[in-house]
């Protein structure tokens, strides 16, 4: 198989794509909330955060405050967020995930790791060991790692 030039950047966000595609899948069969890739981008903003708001979620996502407050209010309703007084900014509501929340993420990181054991049946775990150390030193070169955030 002969490479393309600029096949890659492609290639890898379709791989990407299928994993969300399959972790939803999965949620969605054990019975889970009809969750939606905004709402993984969410969780993993207000991971280890006690002092995040609306407004903060909004410009993380590049989505209206609005637009924010419809996903918050979802996943309020749901059981995986909840917002209590700002812990400095008294006409702020501070975000927080719940504990079913917390365990959200927990059961999206098993799932993403059953995908690693997938890949690295299908290639090999030494190539796919290869491929992160690649991966890393792409995101390390362009600047470090930041925060992942959905590209709309």
């Amino acid at each position: 198989m002969k490479r393309r030039r600029g096949e890659i950047p492609l290639l890898m966000a379709m791989a990407y794509r299928i994993m969300i595609d399959d972790l939803h899948a999965q949620i969605e069969a054990e019975g889970g909330d009809p969750l939606r890739p905004a709402h993984g981008y969410t969780f993993k903003f207000l991971l280890d955060r006690d002092d995040a708001t609306t407004v903060d979620l909004a410009d993380h996502l590049g989505i209206t405050k609005q637009a924010a407050s419809k996903i918050v209010e979802e996943l309020e309703q749901w059981g995986y967020v909840t917002r209590r007084p700002h812990p400095t900014d008294r006409r702020a509501r501070a975000l927080g995930l719940t504990p079913k929340g917390q365990e959200y993420v927990e059961r999206a990181n098993e799932l993403r790791g059953r995908t690693e054991d997938r890949w690295a049946a299908l290639i090999g775990s030494d190539r796919l060991d290869q491929i992160y150390e690649d991966l890393c030193a792409l995101v390390d070169s362009a600047g470090g790692r930041t925060p992942p955030r959905p590209v709309w």
